[in-house]
């Protein structure tokens, strides 16, 4: 239960029953960003709130910027699934999780607003300073469960939050002519290096897409322009690039 908002940030409470003791040994160091997939946010407040759903959050964001709290950050919440980053794959004891209200590819697909992303700038920062989060821990639901989840998609303005202090984020070229071809199966080979090196699970869990799965959830992210599956040398420029920028304590 909820006694007091773990952010100065906080417009609402509302608890939701769905959560748990983190896993012996867990902090919270990464952030998980999804959508709703949901027509409202008082529709996706309810749903995570119910313990028939099994599902929760620790933050819902609505169009306007309102933030609601949801799960005590000290807390489980129930929110990434099945999923992996680093090695880790209980991702719930070492996340925040975020639900930022969108219906989603399913129903349309609207653009974020600009007060919404301004929200979600703003508290993710707030819990990246105050729980020590690195900024290429903060992630998409899409980059934790690839081939499971494309949220919160490519309209997600990953840029604007870079601008504004969150995340991890080098400039993708521009598309142009050179951006559709195809490039070979070695250049696919050093993509999968790169991606595990940057902390993607890259084993194939038996799909004959997964290569085009693995570079579509990365576009996703960092290249949204393309987000279309395939290699091409903006893609593998931009993931040289990012994985370049890393930490050094974050490749050891």
């Amino acid at each position: 239960m909820i006694l007091k908002p773990d952010s100065p940030l906080i417009h609402a409470l509302h608890p939701s029953p769905n959560t748990e003791d983190r896993r012996k040994g867990c902090r919270a160091d990464m952030i998980v960003l999804h959508y709703t997939g949901m027509s409202s946010a008082d529709k996706a407040i309810r749903w995570l709130a119910n313990p028939k759903s099994k599902v929760s959050c620790h933050y819902v964001i609505d169009e306007a910027g309102g933030i609601t709290q949801m799960v005590a950050e000290t807390q489980r919440a129930w929110h990434a699934g099945a999923s992996h980053w680093a090695g880790e794959t209980d991702i719930n004891s070492v996340s925040i999780g975020i639900e930022v209200q969108n219906p989603g590819h399913e129903h349309g697909y609207p653009e974020y607003p600009a007060e919404q992303m301004q929200a979600v700038a703003a508290l993710c920062r707030d819990i990246a300073k105050r729980r020590g989060v690195a900024p290429q821990r903060v992630l998409a639901h899409s980059d934790v469960a690839p081939g499971r989840k494309i949220d919160p998609g490519e309209k997600f303005d990953w840029a604007h939050l870079a601008k504004h202090g969150v995340g991890h984020w080098v400039k993708p070229p521009a598309l142009d002519a050179d951006s559709a071809c195809l490039l070979n199966d070695a250049a696919i080979a050093e993509a999968k290096e790169l991606l595990r090196a940057y902390g993607y699970g890259v084993e194939n869990p038996g799909r004959d897409d997964w290569s085009m799965v693995l570079i579509r959830t990365f576009q996703l992210h960092f290249r949204p322009a393309r987000a279309d599956g395939r290699l091409d040398a903006g893609t593998l420029d931009t993931l040289r690039r990012l994985v370049a920028a890393l930490p050094a304590s974050a490749t050891s």
